[in-house]
């Protein structure tokens, strides 16, 4: 029946309910969105959790394979490469072949390699299916939040960007926790056996309801073959360096310095065929907006926040401290579980009020909390480094989520897949910078302090003298051979401790810096579209 027929006392047309639509101006069945969605946001906290869960027993997976320390190591390291290669393709694999299709792909990839690796026999033979591992995690990453800014309409968008901010922190959060317990209930091999029932569920999700868009099958023809060899040759290198370069004193080894040098010139060349050639497999277009490149330098500053704050503080509570895993773990749970219960309050801010604003506090916060660290001393524990968590994390977190939805406030919708892997590409890369640059400042500066402190307490000095002649006595009393050599030792201990300590003040002094410049970055963004501004496009 038209409106022209309608009986007497029908509501006009303006009065009925009308179905919400989505970004693309159509009716959406949001039960539907809300289920696809929420798939591959578990699928996201699979990927992200699988390195946590695993860095807690790889003592017990090492003795389980016959591994060496060396060899160890490269179960983590060869996942964080994969993850990092992958993460830049996933914009043009998922134009090609579509969300729902390309994901489960990469969930079902996940599943069976997680099966392999729980099943390996040999160090080898684990390295290999982790890093076919890595390649689908990577994979299952980015395409969050570019579904977030292409499949919800403006003013939904920021809530399912504080979800994806609550499943990036969680996953650090509960990840060592759970991989404890499972090992200990069960056995390491379950670390990878778990996402088998969690992963079937995924692919249930995604596969009945992500039909979120259409591929685009023409996209297989004319594909950048040497555009992706030159990215995985760039990524692969600079990944590698950044990894084992402090440990092998970067430049003094042969290979980081050829491997500096290849990253170099392959990630140069390989910027200059995708911006030249017809098809690029990885479009730069975004970085032609201002606000998008600022928001990159700003999210990798919160990568490196967000990774270097939750490295530095468990070295110097195992190392300086000498607090066992279990009480490193409830002191770092302050600043997860801040981070995670203060998503929702940091998505309410960014909805409040601009996002320029947004950054500026959630970067001062930060910074103000990192800075704490500067006046770190050898009796820090709990009480000592709450504050500075509980700053970091919310900080962090507003800083995180503002940073987001300033970098695309003034891009296209057709563009958001390839931001989206450009953003979580440079938050990773920010976080293994930041490792390596904190590694490097603790290691040369507690060399520089130790030789300050030497220097300054010599035999000459009374001070050192009195103290080496109470040791000597104490040494002597209680029946130790050499008591002098066994007092100069105590001592240069104390000096190493000390020297340590300090270096760790200089660290978070590094970070707070970070923190401080990237919120004076923040001022030169353009404003963009209020989120809560009607309208799902741009």
């Amino acid at each position: 029946m038209t409106d022209a027929a309608a009986p007497p006392g029908s509501p006009p047309p303006a009065a009925r309910p009308s179905a919400e639509l989505g970004a693309d101006g159509q009716a959406v069945d949001w039960t539907k969105v809300f289920l696809g969605f929420g798939g591959m946001v578990i699928g996201q906290f699979m990927a992200l959790l699988d390195i946590q869960i695993v860095a807690s027993s790889l003592t017990q997976i090492q003795a389980g394979i016959g591994a060496t320390a060396d060899e160890i190591s490269w179960v983590q390291t060869i996942y964080l490469l994969a993850e990092v290669v992958i993460m830049p393709l996933t914009a043009y694999l998922t134009k090609m072949w579509g969300t729902r299709s390309f994901y489960v792909v990469a969930v079902i990839g996940f599943i069976v390699t997680s099966v392999a690796v729980g099943l390996s026999t040999s160090v080898g033979m684990m390295i290999v299916f982790r890093a076919m591992q890595g390649i689908f995690a990577g994979a299952m990453i980015p395409p969050i939040f570019a579904t977030a800014m292409t499949v919800f309409p403006q003013e939904r968008r920021l809530t399912a960007n504080v979800i994806v901010g609550l499943i990036v922190t969680l996953a650090p959060t509960v990840g060592p926790t759970l991989g404890g317990h499972l090992t200990d209930q069960l056995s390491w091999r379950w670390l990878f056996f778990i996402n088998v029932p969690v992963g079937l569920l995924v692919v249930f999700l995604v596969g009945r309801y992500a039909n979120f868009d259409r591929g685009d099958p023409s996209l297989s023809k004319g594909i950048d073959w040497w555009g992706l060899g030159l990215m995985t040759v760039f990524l692969l290198s600079m990944q590698y360096v950044l990894e084992e370069g402090a440990s092998e004193n970067w430049f003094e080894d042969d290979a980081i310095l050829w491997l500096t040098v290849t990253a170099a010139v392959a990630g140069v060349v390989f910027i200059w065929r995708q911006l030249t050639y017809w098809q690029p497999i990885v479009s730069l277009k975004p970085f032609l907006d201002r606000n998008f490149s600022l928001g990159m330098v700003m999210t990798f500053v919160t990568g490196v926040s967000l990774f270097g704050g939750t490295f530095l503080m468990p070295i110097f509570l195992g190392n300086v401290r000498g607090y066992s895993s279990a009480e490193v773990g409830n002191v770092m749970l302050v600043s997860g579980l801040t981070m995670f219960l203060s998503a929702p309050i940091a998505g309410r801010v960014v909805r409040a009020v601009d996002a320029r604003i947004a950054m500026v506090g959630g970067f001062a916060l930060a910074a103000w909390g990192i800075q704490l660290g500067v006046r770190v001393t050898d009796e820090w524990g709990f009480a000592e480094f709450f504050t500075l968590q509980v700053a970091r994390g919310l900080g962090t977190m507003i800083a995180m989520i503002a940073a987001q939805q300033m970098s695309v406030s003034t891009l296209p919708v057709s563009m958001m897949k390839d931001a989206s892997g450009l953003i979580n590409l440079l938050r990773n890369v920010g976080g293994a910078i930041g490792l390596a640059l904190l590694s490097t400042i603790l290691a040369h500066q507690t060399a520089v302090h130790y030789a300050d402190i030497a220097a300054a307490a010599n035999t000459a000095n009374p001070a050192t003298a009195g103290l080496l002649e109470a040791i000597t006595q104490l040494m002597t009393a209680r029946g130790v051979p050499n008591p002098e050599g066994a007092a100069a030792k105590a001592v240069s201990g104390m000096m190493q401790r000390q020297a340590s300590v300090l270096s760790f003040g200089d660290a978070f002094a590094f970070l707070a810096m970070g923190c401080w410049a990237a919120m004076a970055l923040a001022f030169f963004a353009k404003p963009g579209k209020t989120m809560g501004a009607p309208g799902g496009g741009h």
